[in-house]
C-alpha cells in the first residue's frame, strides 16, 4: 500500500526556517517524482518544488527560488522540503505527493492531477 506522510509544520516567525520530511511506504522516493504542494486559506493548492525520480531534476515555483531546497533521501524512503527565510504569506497546508509517471513537474495547469498519492498535510504558519 502507497502510504506518504508529513511532519515538521508549526509556527514559526517571519524570516525563520522550517524542515518538512515526508516519509514513503509502499514504493522508494528514487522511483516517483515526489512533489511538495500547498494550500492557504481560501486559496486553490499550488505546487511548489518537486524531485525527479530519474534524474533528481528539481521543478519549483517563483516565489519560493532561493528560499526553499527539496532534498531526498533514499535510503530513509524521505523527501525533505527545507523553507527559510518563511514569510506569512507561506502559511498554508503542506502536503507532499507522488506522481508513478515521472514528469518532474510542480507548475502547470491543473499539474496536482498528475500525482496519483498524497500525504494528509501538514500545518505551516508563519506569523509573528
Amino acid at each position: 500500500e502507497v502510504q506518504l506522510v508529513e511532519s515538521g509544520g508549526g509556527l514559526v516567525k517571519p524570516g525563520g526556517s522550517l524542515r518538512l520530511s515526508c516519509v514513503v511506504s509502499g514504493f522508494t522516493v528514487d522511483t516517483y517524482t515526489i512533489g511538495w504542494f500547498r494550500q492557504a486559506p481560501g486559496k486553490e493548492r499550488e505546487g511548489v518544488l518537486s524531485i525527479s525520480a530519474f534524474d533528481g531534476r528539481i521543478d519549483y515555483r517563483d516565489s519560493v527560488k532561493d528560499r526553499f531546497t527539496i532534498s531526498r533521501d533514499n535510503a530513509m524512503k524521505t523527501v525533505y522540503l527545507q523553507m527559510n527565510d518563511l514569510k506569512p504569506e507561506d502559511t498554508a497546508v503542506y502536503y507532499c505527493a507522488a506522481d508513478p509517471d515521472d514528469l518532474g513537474v510542480i507548475v502547470g495547469p491543473e499539474i496536482e492531477h498528475e500525482y496519483d498519492y498524497w500525504g494528509q498535510g501538514t500545518q505551516v504558519t508563519v506569523s509573528s
